[in-house]
């Protein structure tokens, strides 16, 4: 980091915990502001806009499009969540989302424990209901936990 005369891409980039390229196209669809340039044209970033950076990755891991991070990243730059509640119920149905694979997450974790603590893994249902069984996707992948 160079103070407060401002960062380049490539030290923003390993703040941030994202590529240089994926911090350009983030500023080229509108979910970054567009960086300051110096007289060279070169980005230049502030600590602020680390900052503003580092949620998305977090949103991104929990499963939130780039469509639905934009208003929410907006907002935090703005501080003014009371005056959307739009992007406030947004935030709550996705917070539920995250609470629900968490407990379902939760189950598989006791489910091992009960397990390992009996010392073996004998064949029994799954307690949770279909929808939560379904694997992550991968890229061009449907499976789902049989």
């Amino acid at each position: 980091m160079t103070g407060s005369i401002g960062m380049t891409i490539k030290e923003t980039s390993e703040q941030a915990g994202l590529s240089e390229d994926t911090i350009r196209y983030y500023e080229k669809i509108g979910l970054l502001p567009r960086a300051e340039r110096k007289a060279n044209r070169h980005r230049i970033y502030q600590i602020e806009d680390v900052e503003t950076m580092k949620p998305i990755t977090c949103l991104k891991k929990r499963g939130m499009s780039l469509d639905e991070m934009k208003p929410y990243l907006d907002l935090a730059r703005n501080d003014a969540l009371q005056a959307s509640p739009e992007v406030f119920d947004l935030i709550q149905s996705h917070k539920r989302k995250i609470e629900q694979q968490v407990a379902s997450l939760q189950q598989i974790i006791d489910l091992i424990d009960s397990r390992l603590v009996r010392g073996n893994f004998a064949a029994e249902g799954c307690s949770l209901p279909e929808e939560e069984k379904r694997m992550p996707n991968a890229p061009g992948a449907n499976r789902s936990v049989s």
